[in-house]
């Protein structure tokens, strides 16, 4: 089934390098509380609160890009284990991670509101493209005030620092984002060890 929609920025038309520069400048990630915020606007506005909320969490706890989500097939997920099988991009390596309560708990209530779906985000014509999920978190972004423009790419990266800042080495940290090269990894573990103190420990 073709998706419904085409790479795009939130108005509709192809950001050029430039314009991507431009949104990626500053902060490149969000913290855990800032998250929550999202997730909870999520869930408020839009008829697909629960759906969206859900993305987000699942990018966010398993360091995600858009197009590894949207790339997302219930085959994917072990509900009796408890894991999700990691495909990556970018010549990444695939993983399983294990999933959190909240995160199993959030994918079951998906299903059965998808029970005929391949992927885990579809919308009313079919699986939802990388495109949907960036207009769908700017649009959140807006919603939320948030002082400065929000990306998914974010969500990655507050995945790398909360793991690093939790004491995870850097070989397990490659390991879990799909690096092929560690020194991609190597930003993350060069924080202070203090810099995110007060995070909650887990991402339940």
């Amino acid at each position: 089934m073709p998706r419904q929609e085409r790479a795009g920025s939130v108005n509709g038309t192809v950001p050029n390098r430039r314009e991507n520069d431009r949104l990626r400048a500053g902060r490149k990630h969000l913290t855990h509380f800032e998250i929550e915020k999202l997730m909870a606007i999520a869930r408020k506005f839009g008829r697909y609160g629960h759906r969206d909320a859900t993305a987000i969490l699942i990018t966010y706890a398993h360091g995600l890009r858009v197009g590894e989500l949207a790339k997302l097939q219930w085959t994917q997920i072990d509900f009796r284990r408890g894991t999700i099988q990691v495909g990556r991009l970018k010549g990444g390596t695939p993983s399983t991670h294990f999933m959190s309560g909240r995160e199993l708990r959030a994918l079951r209530r998906l299903r059965r509101e998808n029970v005929q779906s391949r992927y885990l985000f579809v919308g009313e014509r079919g699986e939802l493209s990388a495109a949907w999920f960036r207009q769908m978190f700017a649009r959140i972004g807006e919603r939320a005030k948030m002082p400065f423009p929000i990306h998914p790419h974010m969500l990655r990266h507050a995945c790398g620092y909360k793991l690093a800042n939790a004491g995870k080495d850097t070989r397990s940290l490659q390991g879990y984002l799909g690096h092929r090269d560690i020194r991609s990894t190597a930003i993350y573990t060069e924080l202070v060890p203090d810099r995110f103190s007060g995070w909650q420990s887990e991402f339940d």
